[in-house]
């Protein structure tokens, strides 16, 4: 069997008919799960992912999907897709957004919830309402059940710290926040992973050497030029932004990010053309 020089890690927010930014649309992410199944791409769970890392190559045709913050969308139209094409995600939950509550519609069944625009979104969770949009217990219990997706820490609250408090302040308001995203799992799943997503895409060395301490390895960040390769550094995994396009379109960004020759040259040319400085 062949094996993967690289695991290219996918990341979407929302699967929805409301559109939006960072959304997908139900048809379009059909679309790219039937390029998926007829090339014969596979995707990993977090725990092949980790082997990969760690220098167990996965075999070729491998792919990672993750999911951002945990909304209901990802209940009603990504779940059963993904279900459909034989397809498996990660969702980085932010804890305190999620209620308890009986089970909502999804595809395929009648009257389903309204799934709002990000913006909206964002809107209701400030306003107490993240129960209209965010994923419930009971949803995340199921969708876990039929090893469709894992779920795994992406804080407590989502809040930039490093913005909102002194200086002084934000690492252990980062400490109170994983500790509190940890017990949240640990009491709704029985589990709590290694895998952990930055809020808003921010870290710094002080937020990573935190992560570690309270048992998170596998760190993922919204940088998108880089290629996860055995022996790439698991505090710092790269991912790319799904974008609202057809199956050919997002076909070719997934080989581009394997390519063991394209990849790098791709990824080198957008770090000089973003003015961003290759990581050491």
């Amino acid at each position: 069997m062949k094996r993967a020089e690289a695991v290219p890690v996918l990341m979407y927010h929302h699967v929805s008919p409301t559109p939006g930014m960072i959304t997908t649309s139900p048809d379009n992410f059909e679309r790219q799960l039937i390029w998926l199944a007829r090339r014969r791409y596979r995707s990993l769970s977090g725990a092949d992912f980790a082997r990969h890392l760690r220098g167990q190559k996965a075999p070729s045709r491998s792919i990672l999907i993750t999911f951002d913050d945990g909304y209901l969308d990802n209940w009603v139209y990504a779940y059963p897709l993904l279900k459909k094409y034989g397809y498996t995600a990660l969702v980085f939950l932010v804890t305190s957004w999620v209620n308890d509550g009986p089970v909502r519609h999804y595809l395929g069944q009648d009257g389903l919830p309204e799934t709002p625009a990000h913006d909206e979104c964002e809107r209701l969770i400030e306003q107490g309402r993240s129960d209209d949009v965010i994923l419930r217990w009971s949803e995340i219990q199921t969708m876990r059940a039929a090893g469709v997706f894992e779920f795994h820490s992406h804080t407590h609250t989502h809040v930039r710290w490093d913005q909102s408090s002194r200086a002084a302040e934000k690492n252990e308001r980062m400490r109170d926040e994983l500790a509190l995203s940890r017990a949240a799992l640990q009491a709704n799943l029985g589990e709590v992973s290694e895998h952990f997503c930055w809020p808003q895409g921010y870290f710094d060395a002080d937020y990573v050497r935190i992560a570690q301490e309270e048992g998170f390895r596998y760190l993922y960040t919204t940088q998108a030029f880089g290629q996860n390769r055995p022996g790439t550094d698991p505090a710092s995994i790269y991912r790319f932004a799904v974008r609202n396009t057809s199956g050919g379109s997002f076909g070719r960004r997934i080989q581009i990010a394997a390519h063991p020759i394209v990849g790098p040259l791709f990824n080198h040319w957008k770090r000089w053309q973003r003015g961003l400085r290759p990581r050491t």
